[in-house]
């Protein structure tokens, strides 16, 4: 592939790649992880609620990383409640499943903001064959990938399994009990999922670009050292 190619490919690749490490930070700061709804189960089986009744008793929960927040609806009109993940919830929740989401998070943010400037330096320097090459550039592109499987997988588990949304629900609630009523992932969930899509298709590029996967060995290469061999 002619130079001039190479580069502009490199450089939408490092673009890419810059993106997603800005999309990840974002979505660490934000509470739209999860959206759902939650029923008031206590209420509900008081007053013997069905139907359309039931909607008094279904309040709304959002939450991210760090925070969120919740819509109580027990009967008496919506009350909104504020809470931290740090360090009201940690007894509750499972916290190393949640700190680790956090820590690959941070990970996916360094190794894309890495990635991005190695791009660029392919693009308009001259690398060297290890690290610094096309070597390097699989190396990051599929570190950052493998982090943001990871994050949807933990993340996954840790609201599906752990049931984290009903937990949150009934955080600080004595006399009342909650359930999750419906659940979704919400933006920022969504992100990481692109993000994770974006440093696999930046591996593509570089397989287009003309840099054989690393540890494959070509066919030519085979050729030559048996020439050399017979030499000898």
């Amino acid at each position: 592939m002619p130079t001039q190619q190479k580069k502009i490919i490199f450089c939408i690749a490092g673009v890419l790649s810059f993106a997603c490490a800005l999309g990840t930070a974002a979505a660490i700061g934000t509470q739209l992880w999860v959206k759902g709804t939650i029923l008031c189960k206590t209420g509900a089986l008081l007053v013997n609620a069905t139907g359309h009744e039931l909607e008094k008793f279904i309040g709304e929960i959002q939450y991210g990383l760090f925070h969120g927040e919740r819509v109580r609806q027990c009967g008496l009109g919506g009350r909104p409640f504020q809470f931290s993940f740090f360090p009201d919830l940690l007894k509750i929740i499972p916290a190393s499943i949640h700190v680790s989401v956090i820590l690959f998070c941070t990970v996916l943010i360094i190794f894309a903001l890495v990635g991005a400037g190695f791009f660029m330096f392919n693009a308009f320097g001259s690398p060297y064959e290890t690290l610094h090459g096309p070597i390097g550039l699989y190396l990051w592109s599929f570190i950052a990938c493998s982090c943001g499987c990871l994050i949807m997988i933990l993340f996954s588990s840790e609201v599906k399994i752990h049931h984290l949304s009903e937990k949150i629900a009934n955080f600080k609630e004595g006399s009342f009990t909650f359930k999750t009523h419906s659940e979704q992932f919400a933006n920022s969930f969504w992100i990481i999922l692109v993000c994770s899509l974006v440093h696999f298709l930046n591996a593509l590029l570089i397989r287009f670009a003309g840099f054989e996967f690393p540890f494959s060995k070509s066919k030519d290469s085979g050729t030559i050292t048996g020439a050399v061999d017979l030499m000898y």
